[in-house]
């Protein structure tokens, strides 16, 4: 079985919509594009650094179309190394619609999403989720993911998608490296999913702590 990594990026209030551009979520939310201004050298090295091993992408319904639209043009641009990957590896998409699928080697998932994304796990090594953020709810409510990586940028919008809005269940994580910050103060955290439910406690008896 492989894993599935789910690839974030948000603000300090956790809002996940549209990071990259003014046109990717437009409705209803006046922010797209608020990481750009925050790009750093150390950011896009961990980005580039998280999809190596890459071998196949499940993406959601809306973020598919900005990749099919961008990503087939850059072999030739400054993100022509992850394009080439991109471009190559198999692509799934979770759409409850008639999506154009026209993008090298992407496949629609069935209608039994959860199955299906077991399928995909069974399938590959290393699944890349990016973005998607109604995606990311389901595998986050049924527990279908296995990495975490968060980047947490030092702004707060107050408006827009949450990447925790709505499918979290009682999980716990493991830390699997320090946190890094690049210069302009945006921090990758890098979690795993860990086995039982959070425990509990008493602060005055720290001795006398349950759970699972």
């Amino acid at each position: 079985m492989g894993l599935i990594h789910l690839e974030l990026f948000a603000t300090l209030d956790l809002v996940g919509q549209a990071p990259g551009g003014p046109d990717e979520d437009p409705v209803g939310f006046a922010f797209g594009g608020w990481q750009a201004p925050l790009l750093d050298d150390v950011g896009g090295g961990q980005v580039a650094s998280a999809y190596q091993g890459t071998d196949a992408l499940l993406l959601g319904r809306r973020t598919y179309d900005i990749f099919a639209a961008y990503w087939p043009h850059q072999v030739h641009g400054d993100d022509r190394s992850i394009a080439t990957l991109f471009n190559r590896v198999p692509k799934y998409v979770a759409s409850r619609g008639r999506p154009d699928l026209s993008w090298n080697r992407s496949t629609q998932l069935g209608r039994d999403l959860a199955g299906a994304v077991r399928e995909v796990r069974d399938r590959h090594e290393h699944v890349r989720v990016v973005g998607s953020l109604d995606l990311v709810q389901t595998l986050l409510r049924d527990q279908l993911w296995d990495r975490l990586d968060l980047w947490v940028h030092p702004i707060m919008l107050g408006t827009g998608k949450r990447v925790l809005a709505g499918g979290v269940v009682p999980t716990n994580l493991t830390l699997l490296e320090p946190p890094v910050a690049g210069p302009s103060g945006t921090v990758l955290l890098r979690y795993a999913l860990a086995a039982g439910t959070p425990a509990t406690g008493d602060m005055t008896a720290p001795d006398r702590a349950v759970g699972h």
